[in-house]
């Protein structure tokens, strides 16, 4: 059976049970017995967290780990801002939007004034697929079509619709017959800038092209800015050639900020922006809320006004006063402490710290990100480039026993993806990297060449 690279590529499998305590066994059964088989956990020793706190997260035992993954509590576990405004919000009123409220309001325009002026309505959801999924509607019937290309490994969410956009979920979740793919825009093996923007483009106008000789008109272009299941592909010459291939093309593009938005790539706050592109759709998601259930999509009122027009929206909790409340503490946050400098400052402070770490370790084969959101590629030949999955599990399987939390992406899941979180300390970053220095040591001995 083909594997999820998006689930599967940093899974527990049951043949590693025998290396757990007995009380997390009995956890693995009874998960195995109410959730069934869907569900995945991360790591060959899966942990048991009961607890977190800014920048760490605590095991069942008391261990700390330095969280250098979560996309969702992105400006720490357990924020005081996050935690009072919920509660405050909770005690007074929770209830859908159909009701005049100030609060929506307020927040909508807060939002909306981190966008450019053209980017001026948003809807909202609960989740990045219900986003996704919406974003995807509303092109649809913006422009007749429904054909959508995406790269090669995609992931844009878990409904019906967005699935069937997502060839992570592994093959045996076929895509549907609306889809086809497109070759990541990878700058470490084609070359970077703007050879790399125009191949990319020029992938994306014949993938248009097959669309409408089996008689699928085109729809949209469905992009996550930084391409991070495809392995964290940050170079920001891409997007430019590729909108412009869309729009020729009938299309629309949607940018995907679900993992880069929200100041996890830096200063620009958008992934988008650091390409220099105006979206016709964004979808919004995880960092939203910092572990409360809000999303959104953000797009042109030309397009939106149109759908909204003819199709009337309501979704029950998307919008809803404490989610709201969430969001508004998070995006207050994020600004009043000038977090997307401070992700752009430190991510800049990682990726040097890295690529010194490359000068010992002939594994590291590339080094790329944007602010806070960083991809390491390990290879076994630098020379040829060739991904080396196994080590890079090792990696992060070390990384977990020494009190650090990343995981892997790409097609090979061969790239170390690391995203820690906005409010990182100049010490968080230190230890991350004394930390992948020693996992990198102890990783390499122990995957045979």
């Amino acid at each position: 059976m083909t594997r999820s690279t998006i689930l599967d590529g940093n899974s527990f499998s049951s043949a590693d049970a025998g290396l757990l305590p007995s009380e997390d066994r009995e956890l693995l059964e009874r998960r195995r017995r109410v959730l069934g088989p869907s569900y995945r956990l991360f790591y060959r020793r899966p942990l048991h967290l009961v607890r977190g706190s800014g920048t760490r997260v605590y095991d069942a035992d008391g261990r700390e780990y330095l969280d250098a993954y979560n996309n969702v509590a992105s400006i720490g576990h357990g924020h005081p801002a996050v935690v009072e405004a919920v509660h405050r919000q909770m005690r007074t009123l929770n209830t859908h939007s159909r009701y005049l409220q100030h609060e929506i309001l307020d927040y909508a325009e807060q939002l909306l004034a981190t966008f450019p002026a053209a980017l001026d309505t948003v809807m909202f959801t609960n989740s990045g697929s219900e986003a996704n999924d919406l974003a995807l509607r509303v092109a649809r019937h913006a422009t007749g079509g429904t054909g959508v290309v995406v790269t090669a490994e995609a992931y844009h969410g878990t409904t019906s619709l967005v699935a069937d956009v997502s060839p992570a979920m592994g093959r045996e979740h076929p895509l549907g017959s609306f889809t086809t793919l497109v070759p990541a825009p990878d700058a470490y093996r084609r070359g970077g800038g703007a050879q790399l923007g125009e191949w990319f483009a020029g992938e994306i106008t014949a993938a248009f092209g097959r669309l409408r000789s089996s008689g699928v008109r085109p729809a949209a272009f469905l992009a996550d800015t930084i391409f991070a299941s495809d392995g964290v592909l940050s170079d920001p010459a891409v997007l430019g050639p590729a909108v412009r291939a869309v729009h020729q093309e009938g299309a629309l593009f949607i940018a995907d900020e679900v993992q880069p938005g929200f100041a996890r790539t830096g200063a620009s706050f958008w992934g988008f922006a650091r390409h220099g592109v105006v979206p016709d759709l964004v979808s919004l998601g995880k960092p939203m809320g910092n572990g409360v259930p809000v999303a959104g999509m953000v797009g042109r009122s030309e397009i939106v006004d149109r759908f909204g027009s003819e199709i009337p929206y309501f979704n029950t909790f998307g919008g809803s006063s404490v989610p709201i409340a969430a969001a508004q503490a998070v995006l207050d946050v994020i600004q009043r402490e000038n977090l997307a400098a401070r992700a752009e400052a430190l991510g800049d402070v990682l990726r040097d710290g890295v690529r010194a770490h490359a000068r010992r370790h002939p594994a590291i084969g590339d080094v790329r990100g944007a602010g806070l959101f960083l991809g390491v590629e390990i290879v076994s030949d630098r020379e040829r480039r060739t991904p080396d999955s196994a080590l890079a599990l090792a990696v992060v399987n070390t990384l977990r026993d020494l009190g650090v939390l990343v995981s892997v992406a790409g097609p090979h899941n061969n790239v170390l993806k690391v995203r820690p979180l906005l409010v990182y300390s100049d010490a968080d970053v230190a230890l991350f990297l004394d930390r992948l220095d020693e996992a990198l040591t102890l990783g390499s001995a122990a995957v045979p060449l």
